[in-house]
């Protein structure tokens, strides 16, 4: 094989791997859509499913070739979790804060699509999975621990902090770097449908990770629990029902917003 072969081989293989990532993103764009659904339902008196990544792999599931499906969800993610991590690995901002800052979101974020891609291969294989109970689980053996109730609030911190991120990011418009946003009235929308879905997500998130540390501090891990667990109880807020909806309502843009990073993210 010729080195002219060999590098277009390599960039073939390039672009088939880009191809997948993006299906990644396509993904993740149908789980926030279920899960702002199901929030949505919530809100207005139904919605006996779980509002979380697990919840919405059950509903994939339970879908007309659902379990094929499930196994498409799982390598898209998975692709998507290698070029984050391969994205660490080329960080090269000059400052080396902001550089290990960048790298381990990369890693963190990374993680995160390789569990929900398990969660996938799970429900596919035909096992379960409740995102709340194994929140709960993880509570509890970290409570158990010495130190737990520190080590639970800083896992409660960390995660609020998520969350923060999340909400900064959409009010700053800092998605947009890693875009290559058309302009007129596709670049507007897109824009706008990112701010709002970067916001409802780091509510989510950010309540999620207040009840890991009501967890530590009341010692009931059964106060902990995922983004179901937190969209719940935002319901239980005064006008919660209204603010549930709209953070529902929110995911659902951000769903919409991940279709359209699908198309435009800098790979």
């Amino acid at each position: 094989m010729t080195s002219a072969s060999a590098a277009a081989g390599k960039a073939q293989d390039s672009r088939a791997f880009e191809a997948a990532a993006r299906v990644g993103y396509v993904v993740l764009g149908l789980l926030h859509l279920l899960i702002g659904v199901i929030a949505v339902g919530i809100a207005t008196g139904g919605g006996g499913d779980s509002a979380d990544q697990s919840g919405a792999l059950q509903q994939v599931r339970d879908a007309p070739a659902g379990l094929a499906l499930l196994w498409v969800i799982a390598v898209g993610l998975a692709a998507l979790a290698v070029w984050q991590i391969a994205e660490a690995f080329v960080e090269r901002d000059p400052d080396a804060k902001k550089r290990w800052a960048h790298r381990a979101k990369f890693v963190g974020t990374a993680i995160a699509y390789v569990a929900i891609a398990v969660t996938a291969v799970t429900l596919a294989m035909g096992g379960s999975s409740d995102s709340s109970e194994s929140s709960q689980t993880l509570s509890a053996r970290v409570l158990a621990m010495p130190g737990g109730v520190a080590l639970l609030v800083v896992v409660g911190v960390a995660v609020a902090a998520v969350g923060v991120a999340f909400v900064v990011r959409g009010c700053t418009r800092a998605f947009t770097k890693n875009l290559s946003i058309p302009a007129g009235t596709a670049g507007r929308g897109i824009r706008v449908f990112g701010t709002v879905g970067y916001i409802a997500k780091g509510v989510a998130v950010g309540v999620a990770g207040v009840l890991f540390v009501v967890a530590a501090v009341t010692h009931d891990p059964n106060a902990a629990g995922g983004i179901d667990a937190a969209l719940r109880s935002l319901a239980a807020l005064p006008f919660g029902q209204v603010v549930l909806w709209l953070v529902g309502a929110g995911l659902i843009v951000y769903g919409l917003f991940c279709f359209a990073r699908a198309r435009y993210a800098r790979m």
